[in-house]
């Protein structure tokens, strides 16, 4: 399976796979998570144009997960990252994350930033699993407490959530394309 950049026309499917990887949150009591859009096509192409969205593709070289990064605060930030149920806890996601710090070590950018449901097991116990840790309220910085106040406003802090942080360490090789 390879991480690349997406395709205009493969964007319709990363939403089909937000889709049905929301769906899991029915099964714990979040159906308003589960009914929530994915971003639009619109709003995927902007991040594909900035040269912040990735997928890992199947051997047919089909999207099966993706991840769209902003830029927060000099951080990169994890704005979605989902995939697949078919093609869950294989990894994939994990993948996608540590190609994001590759990124981030190529071009110097200290930590990659997200925000997320506490207690949703492939939420922040899956993302320390990945190298995060959840910041305390004094560690956020202001880019991350206006994602949380656009994420209240939204309500979706009928759960709780948290701001959580991966350090980047500098890559050794000599930069390439991303």
């Amino acid at each position: 399976m390879r991480i690349r950049v997406p395709d205009r026309r493969e964007l319709p499917v990363l939403q089909d796979i937000e889709r049905a990887a929301g769906r899991w949150f029915r099964d714990i009591d979040m159906p308003e998570i589960a009914e929530d859009d994915p971003p639009s096509v619109d709003k995927l192409a902007s991040y594909q144009l900035a040269g912040r969205a990735w997928v890992v593709a199947d051997p047919a070289d089909a999207p099966i997960g993706y991840l769209i990064a902003d830029v927060v605060d000099g951080n990169l930030h994890v704005a979605q990252l989902s995939v697949h149920p078919d093609h869950a806890r294989r990894g994939l996601g994990r993948r996608l994350l540590d190609h994001l710090v590759d990124q981030a070590a190529l071009g110097g950018i200290p930590a990659l930033t997200l925000t997320t449901f506490a207690h949703v097991p492939w939420n922040a116990p899956y993302y320390l699993r990945c190298g995060f840790r959840v910041l305390a309220d004094r560690e956020l910085t202001a880019g991350l407490r206006e994602i949380r106040q656009r994420e209240i406003a939204h309500g979706m802090d009928r759960w709780p959530r948290v701001c959580m942080r991966r350090e980047v360490w500098a890559r050794r090789e000599t930069p390439g394309p991303p």
